[in-house]
This record gives structure tokens, C-alpha cells and sequence, in this order.
């Protein structure tokens, strides 16, 4: 790892320029965590449609069922990890879509884009909640975005198996939207920028079950979006949109915690979208 805890590997490109993370003025969010602001009666959302009306979007071209998304199955999964007294990384963050960037990027700073995100978001697990992290800054969607997924499997199946000890894995991107919607939201007086999880169910209306791109940790998956979206919304209401369902596997089945995030979108400013990296710490920190 470099000085500025960018994790590097051979063939790795770099295209960083401008100060580390910390110049973000982020400051201690721990210093200033919210009580908790509302509280669910769960005997109102026994029913799938009261969970999927509460907690997701389901995306026209998939589906969902009460297997997969009930109170037992997303509830009842313990995913709680004890942190590690020794140097190996528990936590991977990497970013398929590595050229996303804002409204006030800087082109030619990928500090200003969302690999300098993931690096806030780093840093913060890192000094304010004593995680290991190793943040890959592989690029692979340079030239287009259409196989950035296969084209970066075989980087991760190789991280993951010269780290065992990663249990986490985040996906981070930004999102796209229409015309200038902000999706913004204030935290602690500060504007922030909304995020969404995403859930890829390998299973599409038109052709079911996608045998070709299996998830074993399909469950794990659901349930892990599921109880960070549950602490969004009792302790930051209105930061978390929802949870998106949509039809394939989106490389998230290399690990029974991975998730891919989504962090406002074209329209927010590096100031909005790296402010919101505090309150998903505390959120991501809460379930671990």
C-alpha cells in the first residue's frame, strides 16, 4: 500500500493527482452520531408486499418472491464480524464503474471522482471505526462500461484469494439520473448526497433463472443490503432511497457480505457525495 492507503497491484493504472482524503474536511463524524429516529413495528410488515412497499424497487424486467424477501430471511441472518487484531484487510472497497464522477469533478483527478469516495470511505472505516480496508483502485470500464463486470472478476477472484480474510465487499458507484434531479438530503448540517443499495437476484422474467451466472451467497447478499437499508432509515431517515432489485449477479457473489452502493449521482457535487461516505460508515459499522 502506498502512504495514502491505495491499494496497489501489478498492471493496476493510476491516474491520482491532489491531496489524500483527509483533505476532504470530513472530520470525526463519530464525534457527532444521531439517536436513533424512528422505530418499526414489525408486525405491520409480515406481508411481501408491505416489506417490498417499505424497503425496495424492483426493477420491471425481474422479479422477486417471499422466499427471498421475508422478515426471517433478511432479519434473522447474523452478520456481525469481529475485528481483527492483526494487519490482514477485512474490508474491500473497489469501484466496477471507476470513471463515475460529479458535477464539479476535476477531469484528470480521480480524487474528485468515485475512487476518491472510496478512498474517504477508507479512511473513515479505517481511523474512526478500526477496520482493515484495502481499497482497489483497478480500472475496468476506460474505454467502455459494457464488460467493466467481466473484465474485473478475474482482478477480485485473485484479491480475494491472496486475502482470505476480506469478509466485506463494496462495490462503489454513482448513480445516473434525468435532467437535474439532486439527490440530496442534509446530515448533521451538511448537504449529503442519497444513497441507494443494490441487489442483483440472477433471475430475469424473460429467461428465469440465469444458471450461467450462480450466486451462492444470494441470501447473504439480501439480507446484508436489507439490515444496513433497516439502520438507514432509523437513524438517517430520508438518506437511504431504497434497495434495487434488478435481474443479474453484478459480481456479487464472490463474498456472503458484498453489496453494491450507489452514491447520488451525475448531479451531486465531491462535497455532497463525500459527506455521505460518514453516515454509511456508521450504518455499515452498526450491522457489522
Amino acid at each position: 500500500q502506498s502512504s495514502g492507503g491505495i491499494e496497489t497491484r501489478p498492471g493496476d493504472s493510476q491516474n491520482e493527482t491532489g491531496d489524500t482524503a483527509n483533505s476532504s474536511g470530513i472530520g470525526d463524524f463519530t464525534a457527532s452520531l444521531p439517536e436513533k429516529q424512528r422505530t418499526y413495528n414489525w408486525s405491520e410488515l409480515t406481508s411481501y408486499d408491505a416489506l417490498v412497499r417499505e424497503f425496495y424497487a424492483i426493477d420491471p424486467a425481474t422479479a422477486a418472491d417471499e422466499t427471498q424477501l421475508n422478515q426471517k430471511a433478511l432479519l434473522g441472518r447474523v452478520l456481525s464480524v469481529q475485528k481483527r487484531t492483526d494487519d490482514q484487510p477485512q474490508i474491500l472497497i473497489y469501484h466496477t464503474h471507476s470513471q463515475e464522477t460529479f458535477a464539479d469533478s476535476i477531469p484528470g483527478n480521480a480524487q474528485t471522482g468515485i475512487m476518491g469516495v472510496g478512498e474517504v470511505l477508507a479512511e473513515i472505516l479505517r481511523k474512526q471505526y478500526g477496520y482493515n480496508v484495502m481499497h482497489h483502485m483497478g480500472q475496468y470500464d476506460v474505454e467502455k462500461r459494457d464488460y467493466a463486470y467481466s473484465n474485473s472478476l478475474p482482478a477480485l477472484e485473485a484479491i480475494l484469494k491472496e486475502n482470505p480474510s476480506i469478509e466485506v465487499v463494496i462495490d462503489l458507484h454513482r448513480d445516473g439520473v434525468n435532467g437535474s434531479k439532486r439527490l440530496v438530503t442534509e446530515i448533521n448540517g451538511k448537504p449529503t448526497a442519497q444513497i441507494m443499495f443494490f441487489n442483483g437476484l440472477s433471475r430475469t422474467k424473460e429467461s428465469g433463472e440465469l444458471t450461467s451466472l450462480p450466486n451462492p451467497y444470494q441470501a447473504e447478499n439480501l439480507a446484508f443490503s436489507f439490515q444496513m437499508e433497516y439502520e438507514a432509515k432509523q437513524y438517517y431517515p430520508g438518506f437511504s432511497r431504497c434497495i434495487y432489485l434488478k435481474g443479474y449477479r453484478y459480481n456479487l457473489h464472490l463474498r456472503p457480505r458484498s453489496v453494491l452502493l450507489e452514491v447520488g449521482a451525475q448531479t451531486n457535487t465531491v462535497e455532497e457525495v463525500k459527506n455521505a461516505m460518514g453516515p454509511f460508515a456508521d450504518i455499515l459499522h452498526k450491522v457489522l
